[in-house]
């Protein structure tokens, strides 16, 4: 069995609770306006330049055999529409300025990654968390791997936008031992606007977990001008109240991974937003709160 995943981020501590290993697959079938990962989107391998640490060597250049990389203002250009994601480049780079985002990983050589941090997970109730971009984009290997950490007695945690095939999603999210459900906005419209898709089957599916009573702990993007006004945060505490949830992360936007888009020949478009200030992020957080909620600010 394997799976594209983007990266593996050992000893996190906010992706659930205590010490975890978070593995982010590759792919999402969501287009946040905010996205911060931009990496995460789309499904296969990618090339990333940091431009910043290239020598001009042409190196590149030479190991290219499908000729998408030119010399261009003293430096070398990719003509991304040519490349392969192939990674000749990246091997032959000497400065480590091109990077291939993105790798096929078997089930057995994942789950051995994990494993070497069990220790850790049973000293601080950690574990595992799946996340992504969208792990459920990838079901076979996302059952696949949560049957074998639960065969070792690793708490599983699941971190998803919801997106997925009801009959899928009613399938997988109860083999983890917590689901980690973003809720971005309640209003259809408004939804679709932000995202770029419907939330009918995301709410549908959170509906669905919330019936049969598994854990489930809600994450709520605080973006200027997209989710944090009134009606919306309101929305999102009664929805969640309605379905006694009542734990919630509120994730205030971040301008961290904008340096991404250029390092991957993207335009961050809307991306390049405000973040919130502390005055915002406590309005929001209060408002929540009055509905009966645990607010955590942070993940």
């Amino acid at each position: 069995m394997t799976g594209t995943i983007f990266r593996l981020a050992r000893f996190s501590v906010h992706d659930g609770p205590g010490i975890r290993t978070t593995v982010f697959f590759k792919g999402c079938p969501l287009r946040c306006r905010w996205c911060h990962s931009p990496e995460s989107q789309y499904p296969q391998p990618q090339l990333a330049v940091h431009a910043d640490r290239c020598l001009a060597c042409g190196t590149c250049a030479e190991a290219c055999e499908q000729q998408a990389i030119e010399q261009h203002d003293g430096g070398y250009a990719t003509d991304l529409a040519r490349c392969r994601a192939c990674g000749a480049c990246v091997g032959r780079c000497p400065s480590g300025a091109r990077e291939l985002v993105g790798r096929v990983v078997t089930d057995d050589d994942l789950t051995a990654e994990i494993a070497r941090d069990v220790v850790f997970y049973d000293e601080s109730g950690g574990g595992v968390t799946f996340s992504g971009g969208e792990p459920f984009m990838q079901p076979a290997f996302l059952e696949a791997m949560i049957v074998r950490c639960r065969e070792r007695g690793i708490h599983t945690a699941i971190d998803t936008c919801g997106m997925a095939d009801p009959s899928v999603f009613s399938r997988l999210a109860p083999l983890a031992d917590l689901v980690l459900f973003d809720v971005k906005a309640v209003d259809p419209a408004q939804h679709q606007d932000v995202t770029g898709a419907s939330n009918a089957v995301i709410l549908e599916n959170l509906r669905g977990l919330a019936a049969r009573g598994r854990r489930v702990r809600v994450r709520f993007p605080l973006v200027p001008g997209m989710t944090d006004d009134d009606e919306n945060v309101t929305a999102v505490g009664s929805l969640l109240t309605g379905l006694d949830l009542r734990e919630v992360d509120l994730l205030a936007y971040h301008r961290a991974g904008l340096a991404k888009y250029e390092r991957l020949g993207l335009d961050p478009g809307p991306a390049a937003l405000t973040p919130p200030t502390p005055s915002q992020i406590e309005t929001a957080a209060s408002r929540l709160r009055r509905c009966g909620l645990d607010v955590r600010v942070g993940g």
